[in-house]
Order: C-alpha cells, then structure tokens, then sequence
C-alpha cells in the first residue's frame, strides 16, 4: 500500500497551488493562514490525533500525516525541536550512514556528511519542522491521559509553558523514542558509595572527570561512546562489561552491510525508497539465515581484529544464533557496538575492561566483584540501556493499559531477551494495540522514516472511515 485511493498525498502534480492569481480584499497570505491555524489547534479546534515525542519519529510522522491532512499537534518536552539530539553527550555521532538516514520529502544534501554529529541533527530537524509546517509545541509535557470508549476519544491533558491544556484527540501516538524510561540499576550498597553515580541519560561531557577514575558499566554502543567520550577529555577509564557484546568495524559494516544505501546503490537507480521497500519486503522470518551469513563474511574478513579485542579480555559474541547487530536489535534493542575507535582503545589497554566477574556491591571507594577484587573510582556512570516504550504508557495513562498492550520490539524469537512466541512482526510497533487508538512509532532514522508512512495511513483511513481490517484482534503477546 502506497496511497489511500481519494485520499492522496498533495504533491507531484497535486501540489498546492501556494497562491491564488486574483485580487481579493478578503486575501489571506501564506504566513496568516499558517498563524490562524496554529492559534486554532488545540483551541477551538481538537487535532485528530495528538502525537506524544518530537524527536526524529514524531517529526517524520507528523509531516506524513500534514500531508494526508490529518489534523496533527506534536507536542516536545524540550525547548527546540532537535534537543532530543543536542541535549545528548558531546561526542554522540549517527553510527549509520546518511544514505540510511534521510528524513521524507526532504533528503540530506549531496554534500552532508556520512556520519551526522548530533548537533548538526539537531539543526536538521528544527528546520523540518518549520518546512514542513508542522504544529510542532515546545516545551509541552504530557500529564495524563485517558481513553472514552463510548465517545472513542481521548483526554490528554499536557503542560504547554506552565499552562494546562486538555486535549481531545481521537488518537494517540506515542513516539517518545525507541525505548522507555531509563533502565536504572539496583546496585547494593549504593548509598554507601562517595563518588557521582549517574545513568548515561544523564551524562553530558567528560570535561569534569578529567584526571578523575571513572568506571563505565554497560558494553553496547553508549557505553562505548561514554568511554571514548572520557579518556578523550583525561580521565582513566574502566567499562564494566556484564555480558558478551556483538561489535562490528564501521568500514567494515559500510562495505558489506550498508552497500544497497550508498552511493553505488544509487549509481546503480536503487533509492532510499526502493532500498526500504527491498528491506521491508523480507520476511522477519527469514531475516536471520542471511545475516548469519553475512556475519560468516564479517568474521572471516576482521579475525584478526576479533583475536586483538578478545586477547584484551573483552567477550565478543554474534547472538544466541550468530545472527549478528540487526537481529539483536530486533530482538532485544542492545549487546551491540558499531566500533568507531572505542575498540582499539580497548585493545591498546587506553580503556580498561572488567569482564566475566558480577559486580556484588558497591562500596564507598568504588565497586566490589564477586571475585573479592575492587576497583576504587570517582564517578560511577551506568550505561544501562532503557525499559520498554509501554512504560510510558504506564506512567502517563494507567499500568493497566500498559500491561493490557505489553511490551515493545522483539519477534517471539525464543533467545534471550526475546521469548516466544513467535510474532512474525515486531510487537506492537506501527500497527494497531489492544489498546483502542493508541500507537507506538519509534527507531532510528531509517524505520522512522519508512513506517511513519504506514502509520499515517492507517490513521488517515479511519478518520475518513476507511475499513482497515488487521490480521486478528490485537493482544498482549507475552501472556
């Protein structure tokens, strides 16, 4: 499906005309009717549907339902759109390529950067908004919301700038980024420790550890980034890894894994429209028998870097299946590491690696291992990945309804992280909940862009009463 029939799209040759060629005393120009409408909505008239997060998911899903017409408020916690990337740590970079990451309607340049810097996103997506002419609220957090199933309605009510608002969308997206609140570890012994403890959620720049003896725990790609972060900026650095992580080379990733985004995809008339659609059109089921033989390649091709990272004391391993990164960020969003230089540091012996050992407590000088080793630091940052998106839901509309939905992500696919069953799809993303009216969008650039477009057309035809029939009635898939 690429377009609801009646329901296009206006672009192309059903472009807004922008202007009509006649004189009227009446005239309304471009930037009077966008003021009205945006004094209007949320007012005097409700949006239709109200999407909660204006990161790079609510952005995209917001332009795609403007174009189908669908009244649409995004609302943002932050200040500016693109402070979701801005507010991040100082070194944060995109680990894929901008062929991979192109927003709708308005692709990167030709001469953007292959690795886009998190404050260069930022600026992007502050200029899409305003191109796009999306009712885009800042500084807007949502309070509650709750769901009329007689009136088919909700009732979210959202702080806009110290005021209170209530809004009556008929739908609700939740796209507060790809995963929940922040995974907060339980360390016994805690409040004993005198150092700084923090949660990467936190964590801005290594400039005041400088000189300081700073442990990082958590492997995957923050935990990386923070470590480089720090012994760029002085300190002496430690990561505490708790379970074997899956680390690929970038280049090496770029040559073999991203080569239907690149610039010789698109020499050969493959776009970024044609390179989704390919992507898409494989079954998840099938998915895991050709990354296991891409990963064969990839292992052959850097054994000798492999050898190095492992000899350091560093666990490596490919998934429960050897099914690589994509797979495990499917089915469990985290244990993988696109190496950008964190890993030569590692081998170099420049970052320090505490592996295979539990941490048992934390003590007021640092952390105690179940071997009785202890490893004295200053700060303490836990790079411990994030909940699921559903318990946002849990926190601003009911635990009932959170758990009546269930989790996000994962396939059913039995490994660890992930059980079964078997869904076939990825669990409540982009596609009708048991909750009535409620969605979840979210992921990188590349799944913001392409599902936010199937998103918007499944809510486009049920405000125009198009029958949108699903494979059966949507449920909790864990119970």
């Amino acid at each position: 499906m690429t377009d609801l029939k009646g329901f296009e799209e206006r672009k192309g040759l059903a472009r807004p005309l922008g202007v009509r060629h006649k004189a009227d005393p009446e005239r309304e120009t471009w930037s009077e009717s966008r003021a009205r409408e945006t004094r209007e909505l949320g007012a005097s008239e409700q949006p239709y549907c109200l999407v909660i997060g204006g990161g790079q998911g609510g952005i995209m899903l917001g332009a795609r339902l403007r174009q189908l017409g669908v009244p649409t408020i995004v609302i943002e916690k932050n200040a500016r759109p693109g402070d979701s990337w801005r507010n991040r740590y100082r070194t944060l970079v995109l680990h894929d390529p901008v062929w991979y990451d192109h927003l709708p309607y308005i692709p990167f340049p030709e001469n953007w950067p292959v690795f886009t810097p998190k404050d260069k996103m930022g600026d992007w997506l502050e200029m899409y908004t305003r191109v796009m002419e999306l009712n885009y609220w800042v500084a807007t957090k949502c309070l509650s919301a709750s769901y009329d199933e007689g009136r088919k309605e909700w009732t979210v009510v959202v702080d806009r700038v110290g005021r209170q608002i209530t809004l009556k969308p008929k739908h609700v997206v939740f796209a507060t980024g790809a995963y929940g609140p922040p995974r907060k570890i339980d360390l016994p012994g805690a409040a004993a420790f005198k150092g700084e403890l923090l949660h990467s959620s936190q964590y801005a720049s290594g400039d005041k550890f400088r000189g300081k003896k700073v442990a990082v725990i958590g492997a995957a790609s923050s935990g990386h980034d923070v470590c480089v972060d720090l012994w760029e900026s002085g300190a002496d650095v430690t990561m505490i890894q708790r379970s074997p992580t899956t680390v690929v080379k970038s280049d090496t990733l770029m040559e073999v894994g991203f080569e239907i985004f690149s610039e010789g995809a698109l020499a050969r008339g493959i776009t970024t429209e044609k390179a989704d659609m390919i992507v898409a059109s494989t079954p998840f089921a099938l998915v895991p028998k050709g990354q296991r033989a891409l990963y064969e390649v990839i292992k052959a091709r850097d054994a000798a870097f492999y050898e190095r990272l492992s000899a350091s004391g560093f666990a490596i391993d490919f998934g429960d299946d050897e099914t690589g990164l994509l797979m495990k960020a499917y089915r469990t969003g985290s244990g993988f590491y696109i190496d950008v230089g964190a890993s030569d540091l590692i081998i170099d012996g420049k970052i320090g690696i505490r592996s295979g050992v539990a941490i048992k407590a934390l003590t007021a000088k640092g952390i105690l291992f179940e071997d009785g080793s202890e490893l004295e630091v200053d700060a303490i940052i836990a790079c411990t990945g994030y909940q699921s998106m559903n318990e946002n839901v849990a926190a601003l509309v009911s635990r009932e309804v959170a758990d009546k939905v269930g989790p996000c992500w994962g396939l059913g696919s039995g490994v660890k992280g992930d059980p079964g069953p078997w869904q076939g799809e990825l669990r409540n993303m982009w596609k009708p909940t048991a909750q009535e009216a409620l969605w979840f969008h979210g992921g990188n650039l590349a799944l913001s862009r392409f599902y936010s477009k199937y998103v918007a057309l499944q809510i486009k035809a049920r405000m125009e009463g198009i029958a949108t029939p699903v494979y059966g009635k949507p449920s909790n898939s864990r119970r």
